[in-house]
């Protein structure tokens, strides 16, 4: 089916456009805390888990998202790790010599812009991007209804 992706229900809330009309009944509600990150991942990478973590909007993030919150942390401390390489060179880094003399661009750059786009894409979907975080707004108070049947009621 052609079209925009659906809102999750929790964005709408967020954002502030939720309607009763345009609300999945059946939409699945992630439930847990995100935990820390796995013992496997590098330091750079654990670096990034919990500088995101920390500085992301209260509830936006669930157990469910650790999969991808660990994508984007693994490709943030490969990214930091091949930029550290080529800040270390300077500019000569960025060229490397092939066995015939010829000058070429490092494949370490295109690591970094792979990384860079893959990065974009997990913070897009993440909330993490200033064009993404600017489509969100948090409600001022609570907008929840503290009488349960007024909702059945109207």
């Amino acid at each position: 089916m052609a079209g925009r992706k659906p809102l999750p229900v929790a964005i709408k809330k967020i954002k502030g456009t939720l309607q009763k009309c345009r609300t999945n009944p059946r939409e699945p509600k992630p439930t847990g805390v995100l935990c820390s990150p796995p013992e496997y991942m590098s330091e750079g990478a654990k670096e990034a888990w919990h500088y995101a973590v920390e500085n992301s909007p209260p509830g936006l993030l669930s157990a469910l998202d650790g999969a991808v919150l660990e994508r984007w942390a693994n490709c943030s401390g490969m990214y930091r790790e091949a930029l550290a390489k080529i800040n270390q060179t300077g500019v000569s880094g960025m060229l490397v010599k092939t066995p015939s003399g010829i000058l070429r661009r490092s494949p370490l750059m295109d690591v970094i812009r792979d990384l860079a786009l893959e990065m974009k894409s997990y913070e897009t979907e993440m909330g993490f991007t200033p064009a993404s975080r600017s489509r969100v707004t948090l409600p001022s108070g609570s907008s929840e209804p503290a009488d349960p049947w007024s909702e059945i009621a109207g």
